[in-house]
């Protein structure tokens, strides 16, 4: 029989979340032929605006991160004060708001200088920090997944205080210190605030408010094993609507410039791969062990793709090369990720030799306390 870590990682993704690269590449493709095939889609989508903001695409952003923060257990936050725990979580905030941030500012800058669209588009990635699919990531390599579920709640409260401020730090503040042309492109915090506000603010009371009341209720094994499932693929298929709208707003301009999609992907690449590296690296040297340090790994290198292409949208418009290269974001992401996890079981067993073995012996009967 085999064990969860020698199993095929594939098998173990549910058929919607082990097809995404596909789901998404047909709903481009559906958005390219409804932008070509009726007359007057862009017009009508932005006639249904608020600001830069299509209704039907704002929906579509709600109903895919809502699913996502109602998962987020937020009492965790405050339940495993150890330690060991507090060298993670020290760790986890340098990787996820030091080092991410900074890093794929350099790689947008090095690789997109000329592209300020794709440039700052990239950069806005970088700033949203992994709430979602790093769960999945977590229990496929053999993490530990209260570690993870507990730097997930608190990347979730973080991001709505830091995430506009960063905003404004990589797009406008340091780009004027370190004399970087921004061909006269500069954002206020503001502008970004109201979208995180809006786009992150409203499912994160909502999600918490639904745990809340559908444990308190039903408990907490009827809604982690029954309602959760029910609710999970509303995120893919709020995701797949608005890569639609979103494509076939930008038709014209993607299939005109099919290498823009390359050039975005690349730096994408280059992030994952040094985040990853990085989490497992520090990890190792705080001594967390295999399945902390995974865990790790995987928040470090993974990205908030919908509050993203929100705060795109929200800011520059449903057609910018902003949001464009929010959109190549989870294409790019769930292949190698999934790479990645093969990755994390490969070092297990090569530096975690003890761990590895443990983790393959069969579970141990359960003993009766006598209570």
């Amino acid at each position: 029989m085999s064990t969860p870590d020698t199993a095929p990682v594939l098998q173990r993704l549910s058929t919607l979340d082990r097809f995404l690269p596909l789901w998404i590449v047909l709903a481009m493709a559906i958005g390219l032929g409804l932008g070509t095939a009726v007359d007057g889609l862009d017009d009508a989508l932005d006639s249904l605006s608020v600001g830069t903001v299509s209704l039907p695409i704002a929906l579509g952003l709600l109903l895919m991160m809502y699913p996502v923060l109602a998962k987020v257990r937020y009492d965790r936050m405050a339940t495993m004060n150890t330690p060991e725990t507090r060298r993670m979580l020290v760790a986890s905030l340098v990787l996820n708001w030091l080092i991410g941030p900074a890093l794929m500012f350099a790689l947008a800058w090095l690789l997109l200088a000329d592209q300020p669209e794709f440039r700052t588009g990239l950069i806005i990635v970088g700033l949203a920090r992994c709430i979602a699919m790093v769960l999945i990531w977590s229990d496929l390599s053999c993490a530990d997944r209260e570690a993870t579920a507990l730097m997930v709640a608190i990347n979730s409260v973080f991001q709505i205080v830091a995430y506009s401020l960063l905003g404004w730090f990589y797009l406008t503040a340091l780009p004027d210190l370190l004399g970087l042309d921004t061909e006269g492109f500069s954002i206020g915090i503001w502008e970004v605030a109201r979208t995180v506000l809006v786009f992150l603010g409203i499912p994160l009371a909502a999600g918490a408010l639904t745990r809340v009341i559908g444990v308190r209720r039903r408990g907490e094994q009827w809604y982690e094993q029954r309602f959760l499932p029910r609710i999970g693929p509303l995120a893919l298929y709020g995701l797949l609507f608005t890569i639609a709208m979103l494509f076939a707003l930008q038709g014209d301009q993607i299939t005109s410039r099919p290498l823009d999609v390359a050039r975005i992907a690349l730096p994408l690449l280059a992030y994952f791969g040094l985040m990853f590296a990085a989490g497992f690296l520090i990890g190792r040297r705080i001594g967390v062990g295999y399945a902390r340090t995974a865990s790790l790994a995987f928040t470090a290198a993974g990205n908030n793709f919908e509050l993203a292409i929100a705060v795109a949208i929200g800011v520059f418009g449903a057609t910018s090369g902003q949001a464009l290269a929010g959109v190549v974001g989870p294409l790019i992401e769930v292949p190698v990720l999934v790479a990645l996890v093969y990755v994390a079981l490969w070092i297990r067993r090569r530096w975690y030799p003890a761990e590895d073995a443990a983790g393959r012996r069969p579970p141990a009967r359960p003993v009766a306390d006598g209570t």
